[in-house]
């Protein structure tokens, strides 16, 4: 860990911000990489000004010359469209299909326990945008058994989500021959490696290996190698080949590419919540998100609040920080608007909930509440008279 602790002058994200990392590598004893700070403020503020400074024109060139290439002759399909049908891959899909002239196929790695808007907005995407879609459940069973134990063993409940909506787009390009994948926005726009912004191109790393046989002991799940998942839980393998990286030389035979749209195109969450109403069907909640101000952050998957309120006890960082940092940076708020709002939201408990996911889980309210006061970072958290209370937060 690091032993100075700052908050970005321009936006409110800290320096214990994570960046993304090889999920399937993942292991518990691994230090995850933090965003970096230059005089005292954030890459993703950096890029911020750099972002001004693009020729968007050529850029959106360069798209219409990807897809001319690409571009299917006699209706099949000619690229491949991950997402839920939320704000940023209702907007993708859409822009692609009706400014492009595009024929996205769209898939979808399902969520853990589909919200109601969640499910609605998914029939909203299909029906009213107009795309073909695979919904991918994996094994309902073993996927519970994988979320609970990353949950105890990593603190990050959302694993095991996150790693197999990372692999359904390659992996599907080279089952069904469609080598062009897009994705809404590039994470180091928001604190990675700010050199990735440089490229369209997803890093292969992400989410294909080498291995032709996957190698029990190097593919992790759960804060687990597969070996431990076999042995020690009883997890047949055949259920996690659905979760695993597709072999490098099946990519390499197909030429899949994954390109970021948010590298042709001036990303704008705010912007792409309301082009996907319109074009769509996108709904936001009636009410906000719990653990935030916004009414369309988080808004597919129950288990999804549950993921941010322990980045909160990680990290010091939830979601209305996420939330807020990046309207900082589109100047829809300002400093001292989101530092308000991070304090008031940014610590709150997702109660709403809380019986389900213990449900999901399968485990006591003392359980559950024994695995998260383990992973507390004395850094934001002290216990004071027998109840937690956050401290160094973001200030003006």
């Amino acid at each position: 860990m690091m032993s100075e602790l700052l908050f970005c002058k321009k936006c409110v994200i800290s320096n214990y911000r994570p960046s993304s990392v090889v999920e399937f590598e993942n292991k518990p004893s691994d230090i995850k990489p933090y965003i970096e700070f230059k005089n005292g403020v954030c890459s993703a503020c950096i890029f911020k000004e750099i972002k001004e400074q693009i020729d968007w024109d050529q850029r959106r060139n360069e798209l219409e010359t990807l897809c001319d290439k690409y571009r299917s002759k006699n209706g099949t399909y000619d690229c491949i469209v991950p997402g839920s049908g939320g704000k940023d891959s209702g907007f993708t899909s859409h822009y692609l299909k009706n400014e492009l002239g595009m024929n996205p196929l769209t898939v979808t790695w399902a969520p853990h326990i589909y919200t109601k808007n969640g499910w609605d907005n998914f029939q909203s995407w299909i029906n009213i945008g107009g795309f073909d879609n695979y919904l991918i459940h994996p094994n309902g069973d073993i996927h519970r058994k994988l979320t609970m134990l990353a949950f105890e063993k990593l603190g990050h409940p959302f694993q095991p989500f996150i790693i197999g909506q990372r692999m359904v787009g390659p992996r599907m390009s080279t089952l069904h021959n469609i080598p062009l994948v897009f994705y809404g926005e590039n994470q180091a726009e928001y604190g990675n490696n700010i050199e990735d912004n440089y490229s369209p191109l997803m890093d292969d790393k992400f989410f294909s290996s080498p291995n032709k046989d996957n190698d029990k002991k190097n593919f992790y799940l759960s804060g687990y190698s597969e070996f431990e998942l076999v042995n020690n839980y009883g997890i047949d393998s055949k259920y996690l080949e659905i979760y695993k990286p597709t072999n490098l030389d099946d990519i390499k035979n197909t030429g899949t590419q994954v390109h970021y749209l948010g590298y042709y195109y001036k990303w704008d969450p705010q912007e792409m919540y309301y082009y996907s109403v319109e074009n769509t069907g996108f709904r936001a909640n009636d009410t906000r998100t719990q653990g935030s101000y916004s009414k369309y952050a988080g808004i597919d998957d129950k288990i999804d609040w549950l993921h941010y309120y322990m980045t909160v006890i990680k990290f010091g960082i939830g979601r209305a920080t996420y939330d807020a940092s990046q309207e900082i940076r589109n100047e829809k708020i300002t400093r001292e608007e989101g530092v308000a709002l991070v304090n008031k939201y940014d610590n709150e408990f997702p109660e709403i909930y809380f019986d389900e996911i213990l449900h999901y889980l399968n485990i006591t309210e003392e359980k559950f509440w024994r695995i998260v006061d383990s992973f507390r970072n004395p850094l934001f958290w002290e216990k004071q008279t027998n109840k937690w209370e956050r401290i160094n937060t973001v200030t003006n």
